[in-house]
């Protein structure tokens, strides 16, 4: 699912509100307890100062709260959680993401953590902030978008879920970034056990 909450066409971002909606119902009937949204725009790898038609930041952030709030309120009736995935742009550090969803303000709305797209000097710290907060995760094999950016210390980041009080499932993620000779199947065994041994190390109840 794509939504756009950036823009600064309204009718794109109803389009997105409907969207979010449509699939909060299908998730309840799935049984699936989340559903994802970005705060980014709809285009790929568009940076949200071009379509916003400079408005400030400010402004921004409180139309995607709104149409983030509807969605929450939606997904209330279902049983089904809005989780806001910070993507590096829009949402680029932990306090850009916790800004928008405290502007949110709504028990039924939290951030799906991607570990791979805080793009600030300490990651870990990013994370840190967020974890309390977190309804999903996305594990990535490293701290960035590319595979010269410092793989991800996996017992660090456990430990702090773990430190977090976090009880939910942790999804992993690996892309190509480029790699020629990648494979997911045998990039994704490898991060599984990765995590799978990070969990043991920290004696943690945490489902993978």
């Amino acid at each position: 699912m794509k939504n756009d909450f950036a823009t600064a066409d309204r009718a794109v971002r109803a389009e997105g509100v409907q969207l979010t909606k449509d699939w909060i119902k299908i998730a309840a009937r799935l049984g699936a307890p989340v559903v994802r949204v970005f705060a980014d725009p709809g285009g790929k790898f568009t940076d949200w100062r071009t379509v916003v038609n400079a408005a400030p930041r400010e402004d921004v952030e409180g139309w995607m709260a709104d149409a983030l709030r509807e969605c929450a309120e939606h997904g209330k009736k279902f049983g089904v959680l809005v989780a806001v995935q910070n993507h590096g742009d829009f949402i680029s550090t932990g306090e850009e993401h916790l800004s928008l969803l405290k502007r949110t303000d709504h028990e039924w709305c939290g951030p799906l953590v991607d570990t791979g797209k805080y793009f600030s000097p300490d990651p870990y710290a990013d994370i840190a902030l967020m974890a309390p907060y977190a309804v999903n995760w996305q594990i990535k094999e490293t701290l960035g978008t590319s595979m010269k950016t410092p793989r991800t210390d996996m017992k660090k980041l456990v430990t702090l879920i773990h430190q977090s009080g976090y009880r939910g499932y942790l999804p992993i993620e690996t892309l190509a970034s480029g790699r020629k000779d990648y494979d997911s199947h045998v990039e994704a065994a490898k991060l599984l056990t990765e995590l799978h041994e990070a969990i043991a190390s920290v004696s943690s109840p945490l489902k993978e």
